[in-house]
């Protein structure tokens, strides 16, 4: 079996065909199959007719913007790993895609051996189960799949993407300790992300905003001022 970290398909939409050409070529090069789309109606129109590992996504596209176009992705692929690529500059763009459920972030002009390491990153983390594979993570109102990367709170199955799970199941692994932003950066988003440190903050709304909508009388992540973020299990305040 080909190892997807490896020889995955890449969907790389920019509308900069010079851009793609040369993300291409070192993709390619690194053992990756690689589709293009220049704009965010192809790219989707590549997801309905091709089976795709991980999508590169420039966020200033014509037609559809590469909001829209994650907006989508998510709707249909929760699980497809995202990786925006962004202007110098545009902090509230990267924190706004990643607050929608992109997964990692380039800020252009990018090297694509970058590129190509943050890739195969983000496989990693989508493709390969933790050591204790097959294990179920249990606390009340909470069920953590790992072999089949999936999160029932109460009676409710969560729509997580890749980091939000693997953000839960970290914290949920290690309940009560305190972890602060660059641990779970290092623990969680790897090495060789060197985004801010708000990306956390970010990653833990969503998540949070999930598990409250969700039917479990719990509540689970908690913040502690000035120190990062820990899993605790408490009832729901009246």
């Amino acid at each position: 079996m080909a190892d997807p970290v490896r020889s995955g398909r890449v969907l790389l939409v920019d509308d900069d065909a010079h851009i793609r050409e040369l993300c291409r070529m070192y993709l390619e090069h690194a053992g990756f199959d690689v589709l293009e789309a220049g704009d965010g109606p192809t790219a989707l129109t590549q997801l309905e007719q091709h089976p795709v590992d991980v999508m590169v996504l420039d966020l200033m596209l014509p037609e559809m913007d590469g909001f829209q176009v994650l907006a989508e992705v998510r709707r249909r692929e929760t699980w497809l790993p995202v990786i925006m690529l962004t202007a110098l500059g545009d902090e509230e763009d990267r924190i706004m895609g990643l607050d929608q459920g992109a997964d990692d972030y380039l800020i252009k002009p990018f090297s694509p051996r970058e590129l190509v390491s943050r890739v195969r990153a983000v496989l990693r983390r989508a493709f390969l189960a933790p050591a204790d594979e097959g294990k179920l993570l249990r606390h009340p109102g909470l069920i953590v799949d790992v072999a089949q990367r999936r999160v029932q709170a109460g009676d409710d199955v969560l729509n997580l993407t890749p980091r939000e799970f693997d953000l839960l199941y970290f914290l949920a692994s290690h309940p009560k300790q305190v972890f602060s932003r660059e641990h779970l950066l290092d623990r969680v988003w790897g090495l060789d992300f060197d985004g801010d440190s708000r990306t956390v903050d970010v990653h833990v709304t969503r998540l949070r905003q999930k598990l409250l909508a969700s039917n479990t009388p719990y509540e689970y992540l908690e913040t502690v001022w000035g120190q990062g973020y820990r899993f605790v299990v408490k009832a729901r305040s009246a």
